[in-house]
């Protein structure tokens, strides 16, 4: 048999390298291809401008720190006490956790337990406790049946831009009303600007005591103001006292009238712890003694003992107390 030549292409219908690149079937898939490419590269850079937005959307959201958390205590007792009322004072964060509670003096003991729930509640739901309580009232008793849930006038949600960050709850103030009233008070207070780790809000209520009020707490006295981290007390003095150190709290003493010699420093003789960060004694041993008289200020730092030893007739005198981190007993 003949050995067999290799055809030629072009008589064979078969089409050369050059000439499939030239193919019309060729070229659309290569544009099928850059289209490709393209709509990849597009979807890659969409889905990095969404990832970037989600995070700069994560990173402005609010949150409540403990110490927004007690500036919003602070608002409401100050609150409570403008209103010569009690109450008990709770704070959660936008997934119900507390952070904070306070019961103010001659509040019934249960106050605590009710003013959590009602903040959890807030908070949980992003309403205000008073509509469910008023639509419990208009017949909608199946949502009694809900766990952990309490319908009871005073829980209100604390919104920052928009975004729910927590809640406050009242009880044990005069009325249900004003449990509500000061919870809104509280919320506000926060909500104006607030931002992560602010410890103030920029926008507290204003104390106010007329004379009469004033005069009647330094004729027994007693504290006007007592809010998170400081208090004001009206203090009156007829005689000596315990030798006395606030871990936690500096004194700011100013005289009004009478005259008084106190000790700072020293060592206190017989220490007792009669309340946290509070120790007492019977006098003091060394020290510096001053005589104090109307119009003077004296600064006593926390940790630091005192004791007014030696006292003229009634004494007068403004204390401000300044809480802090605290320090050890030495």
């Amino acid at each position: 048999m003949a050995p067999t030549s290799p055809q030629d292409p072009e008589k064979s219908g078969s089409k050369t390298l050059t000439e499939a690149k030239k193919s019309p079937m060729n070229a659309i898939g290569r544009t099928v291809l850059a289209a490709s490419l393209a709509l990849v590269a597009s979807l890659s850079a969409s889905a990095q401008q969404t990832s970037t937005t989600t995070m700069m959307m994560m990173e402005k959201k609010a949150t409540m720190s403990l110490a927004d958390a007690k500036a919003v205590i602070a608002a409401a007792a100050a609150e409570a006490k403008r209103n010569n009322a009690r109450g008990a004072i709770a704070v959660v964060d936008d997934g119900g956790n507390l952070l904070a509670v306070e019961r103010l003096d001659g509040t019934f003991a249960a106050g605590s337990m009710v003013s959590i729930g009602k903040a959890r509640t807030a908070a949980l739901f992003r309403k205000p406790t008073s509509f469910f309580e008023n639509l419990i009232n208009k017949g909608r008793t199946a949502m009694t049946t809900l766990p952990d849930f309490t319908p009871l006038q005073g829980g209100v949600p604390i919104e920052v831009d928009g975004q729910i960050v927590g809640a406050v709850g009242v009880s044990g103030a005069n009325s249900a009303q004003q449990d509500e009233d000061i919870a809104v008070v509280a919320a506000k207070a926060l909500a104006s600007g607030m931002k992560t780790g602010m410890a103030m809000p920029r926008e507290m209520p204003v104390a106010y005591f007329e004379s009469g009020a004033v005069g009647a707490a330094f004729a027994k006295g007693a504290p006007l103001l007592e809010v998170g981290d400081y208090k004001i007390h009206a203090s009156r003095r007829e005689k000596p006292g315990q030798a006395e150190i606030h871990l936690r709290d500096t004194d700011i003493i100013y005289f009004l009238d009478g005259k008084a010699t106190l000790v700072t420093g020293g060592e206190v003789k017989d220490p007792q712890t009669v309340a946290p960060d509070e120790v007492r004694g019977a006098e003091i041993k060394g020290g510096e003694s001053r005589c104090l008289a109307k119009g003077d200020v004296l600064v006593v730092p926390s940790g630091t003992p005192h004791w007014f030893r030696e006292v003229e007739g009634p004494v007068l005198y403004y204390v401000v107390k300044v809480s802090g981190s605290g320090m050890m007993a030495q």
